[in-house]
């Protein structure tokens, strides 16, 4: 399933199809084909794949985009795209295990455990007119930042009551994950321009096939 592009820009910015309803879901989504026979495609190739996923998902802005390329050191770029990869593998293992009416590794959960604790160390109470909230210092030049917000959406759904709407796609090869807020909850494609058609298609051809 093709759904990324690169834009003609010079610097090749990813362009990233956010069909999911919530970026830890899109987050599990940038593993493409993730149950393919010929094995998935990686959409988090570089420390700036996942800030352009996470400006695109409404985390980052550009600025703190831009800030966060110019500051953070090629080690720490790289240690941070491996830790939000182990934070989706994480989340995938353990979504698609309730899919499939399973328990989830104590490894997952482990991983969980450890990324939300992260970020709830990088928290401060703060006073706002609508009341107290948590949240991470304003530092747009912290390698983590990704990270942390990441988790932080991440836990936010999982201990949510949306997570009876996460459904996968039909498309057994693919399984993109999605929230189905659709009226009768009868949402089965990622998208139906893309899986959807193509499976009927497939379909259709068999059913005549002669």
């Amino acid at each position: 399933m093709i759904v990324l592009s690169e834009t003609t820009e010079p610097s090749h910015h990813r362009v990233f199809e956010l069909i999911a309803g919530h970026p830890a879901l899109d987050l599990v989504n940038t593993l493409d084909w993730r149950f393919r026979a010929e094995g998935p495609e990686e959409f988090l190739e570089s420390y700036q794949d996942l800030l352009d996923f996470c400006e695109q998902s409404g985390l980052l802005n550009s600025q703190q985009t831009r800030r966060l390329l110019r500051s953070t050191a090629p080690d720490f770029a790289a240690r941070e795209l491996a830790r939000v990869r182990n934070l989706r593998e994480a989340v995938a293992t353990v979504l698609y295990a309730a899919l499939d009416q399973r328990d989830p590794t104590p490894a997952s959960v482990q991983v969980l455990e450890s990324s939300f604790r992260l970020a709830h160390k990088h928290q401060h109470l703060l006073w706002t007119p609508s009341g107290m909230v948590w949240e991470l210092p304003h530092d747009d030049a912290a390698p983590e930042l990704p990270l942390l917000l990441l988790s932080l959406g991440a836990e936010a759904l999982l201990t949510s009551h949306d997570t009876s709407k996460i459904r996968a796609c039909g498309n057994l090869e693919c399984r993109w994950l999605f929230l189905d807020t659709s009226k009768n909850h009868t949402r089965r494609w990622c998208d139906m321009k893309i899986c959807g058609n193509r499976m009927k298609a497939r379909r259709f051809k068999a059913q005549h096939r002669t």
